[in-house]
């Protein structure tokens, strides 16, 4: 006769694992810019990839394609909540602006990247309201990580962002925020905060 605790354990590996699901859904956007057509408007390359919203999806996404140092040069990749575009002109973006961290190695940039997005889906920011996303920008010399928020003047939730994801990402060198408004008025945009 068999032990009824040795049946329950047998049924139980038999039972499908369930996903586990994130608070919100996330989309990752490809913009590869190192063939823009002649006269394309900004954007007109930007591409939805994929929408996901369990954590079994996106490490079968981050562990198949979406590492920075997998990308072409001038390629930008992009993690954002699911429902805003990328874009200065995406209602939720409008008002917002974005931390930078820049870096010339491409294993700062992926460590960053990761490190980002696990913080990102695992709404380990206190203001992860106020957050829009992630964009990873690889270039030639210098590649940019640029973390995306809602709401450029509250410079005390942008301050308690900027520390929270220097903390994050174990950089310890000063980071800026520009605003996206100074951003398309102006070719060189000052930085606004910076911790």
């Amino acid at each position: 006769m068999a032990d009824v605790s040795e049946s329950t354990t047998s049924m139980e590996l038999a039972e499908p694992k369930l996903p586990h699901h994130l608070e919100r859904k996330w989309t990752f956007w490809f913009d590869n810019q190192s063939k823009p057509k002649q006269g394309a408007a900004w954007g007109s390359s930007l591409k939805k990839a994929y929408t996901f919203d369990t954590v079994e999806e996106f490490w079968c996404l981050y562990d198949q394609i979406f590492r920075p140092s997998k990308f072409p040069a001038n390629a930008d990749f992009h993690c954002f909540k699911a429902g805003i575009e990328p874009k200065w002109e995406d209602p939720e973006c409008a008002n917002g602006g974005k931390w930078s961290v820049t870096s010339t190695r491409k294993a700062n940039l992926d460590s960053m990247w990761l490190e980002t997005l696990m913080a990102l889906i695992g709404e380990q920011f206190d203001d992860s309201d106020e957050i829009c996303g992630v964009v990873a920008s690889v270039r030639q010399r210098q590649d940019k990580l640029a973390l995306w928020t809602k709401a450029a003047p509250n410079e005390a939730v942008q301050v308690s962002i900027g520390r929270k994801w220097k903390e994050i990402i174990d950089f310890t060198d000063k980071i800026t925020y520009t605003f996206h408004d100074d951003s398309k008025r102006e070719k060189l945009t000052r930085s606004r905060y910076t911790v």
